[in-house]
């Protein structure tokens, strides 16, 4: 039987990409989320001179030298506007600060905060919480890495999805607590350059502890099973922090 002319000519639904919670019980969405992105130096021999060149321009986030690289450091920029990448935070890599340092594009990441459809308040998630953690005074070491989630993952029931995912949070949840480390979360699906997932930030006072998550997270589940691939890992200590 033919569709009806009315039902053909139909105009689809418009897109919902707004990112959803549940608060109360009653579901809320919101259209806002925090991009993040992370850029790598090497031959920086004056890392105070880059960190001003950052405030001096208004960029919100983070300078990390690099424990790997003697002359190496790691910016993490954070803004709801993605344009800013591309202009201001891009001026100032092209500023006297930045002109003569080595770029490492191994270690370039962009991301953006999501929900996952429970969190009770939005804004909390994508826009407060990660800033909180990425300029927290008292968060001297950061562990940041991108990692690739086996497309098996996606094949696995809801529900067994959840409990791999809740394996994680218990994790997680216990480190923060204890006031051992905190994660910030992106997802970078079509930005990143590798087919990367997500970035994970590791942050907190010492290093060690940082180091002991990743190490237990090695026997959960989804890191057992269902990676492809985690880092490069950037490890760096806090040198600045700037919110806008």
């Amino acid at each position: 039987m033919d569709t009806p002319t009315a039902n053909r000519n139909s105009a689809p639904a418009p897109l919902d990409l707004s990112e959803k919670g549940l608060h109360g019980g009653q579901a809320t969405s919101l259209d806002r989320r925090l991009f993040m992105k992370f850029t790598a130096f090497g031959a920086c021999r004056d890392a105070t001179a880059a960190a001003d060149a950052l405030e001096a321009a208004g960029i919100e986030g983070a300078l990390y030298v690099d424990a790997n690289d003697p002359a190496g450091i790691g910016v993490m920029a954070a803004h709801e506007d993605p344009e800013h990448f591309v202009g201001r935070l891009r001026a100032v890599f092209h500023g006297p600060a930045f002109r003569d340092l080595e770029h490492k594009p191994e270690f370039d990441m962009l991301g953006r905060s999501y929900s996952i459809g429970y969190e009770p308040d939005l804004e909390d998630t994508l826009l407060i919480k990660p800033r909180q953690k990425l300029l927290h005074p008292e968060f001297a070491w950061a562990v940041w890495y991108p990692l690739q989630r086996s497309k098996k993952f996606q094949t696995l029931p809801a529900d067994h999805q959840r409990r791999i995912l809740a394996e994680h949070g218990t994790l997680a949840k216990r480190y923060g607590v204890a006031g051992y480390a905190a994660d910030i979360r992106l997802a970078c699906h079509g930005l990143d350059k590798n087919d990367n997932d997500f970035i994970i930030g590791l942050l907190g006072p010492q290093l060690h502890p940082l180091s002991a998550v990743v190490q237990e997270m090695r026997k959960t589940e989804q890191t057992s099973q269902y990676l492809d691939s985690l880092g490069p890992f950037f490890v760096g200590k806090t040198l600045w922090q700037c919110k806008a």
